[in-house]
């Protein structure tokens, strides 16, 4: 995909991009149809899927038609990373405010096929991974060799994504939340779908 640029879009893709932009920024998560719809003065959703395909097909965004909350922004975020949706952790915590230091990412970036997903919930705060984070993750093609205690991105029957600590039991995979309100998932190895292990942690700042 090529890198998104501003000549790349109409003023009307412009309009909703930015508005999406600062809506996310806002409330870290994806608006509704019909919120575009109110937003950009419009009555029918089908111009606001044509927006949102455009962009999509531009690289601005990426989206699951017919599921606005799948939403996520890529143009001028994590350039080259795709943000492929959301991951489940469930509440609010407070974020760190005073960043003193400068974090070199260029090793993380150059890892091929790393994908971003945007934390919804408190299940991993112990871990320091909070609401509205978004965690870089590295494709795991042999869950086989992943060392007890990685964080991961799983994908879990009727749950959808989650991010836990994987331990392995035997034929058994225990997901655990770092959050003791949470219990432990556990269930046969083959049902559960590792899609990714923690590289880092990013938290935009007020």
């Amino acid at each position: 995909m090529a890198n998104p640029s501003e000549e790349s879009l109409t003023p009307a893709q412009r309009e909703l991009y930015d508005w999406l932009s600062d809506y996310i920024s806002t409330y870290h998560h994806s608006p509704s149809i019909r919120q575009m719809m109110q937003a950009m003065g419009l009555r029918s959703p089908a111009p606001i899927q044509s927006r949102l395909r455009h962009l999509q097909e531009k690289g601005w965004i990426t989206w699951q038609e017919g599921q606005a909350r799948t939403l996520q922004l890529l143009g001028g975020f994590f350039s080259g990373i795709p943000v492929l949706g959301s991951v489940a952790a469930g509440g609010l915590v407070e974020t760190f405010d005073d960043v003193q230091e400068r974090i070199d990412l260029n090793s993380v970036l150059e890892t091929r096929g790393i994908f971003a997903l945007t934390v919804n919930g408190d299940s991993m705060v112990d871990a320091h991974i909070a609401d509205g984070d978004v965690v870089l993750m590295e494709p795991v093609l042999e869950p086989s060799r992943l060392r007890d205690g990685t964080v991961v991105s799983a994908m879990v029957p009727g749950s959808g994504t989650t991010l836990k600590y994987f331990h392995r039991q035997g034929s058994l995979v225990i997901l655990e939340a770092a959050n003791p309100a949470y219990e432990p998932i556990e269930l046969e190895a083959e049902q559960v779908q590792v899609q990714g292990k923690l590289l880092a942690v990013w938290r935009q700042l007020k």
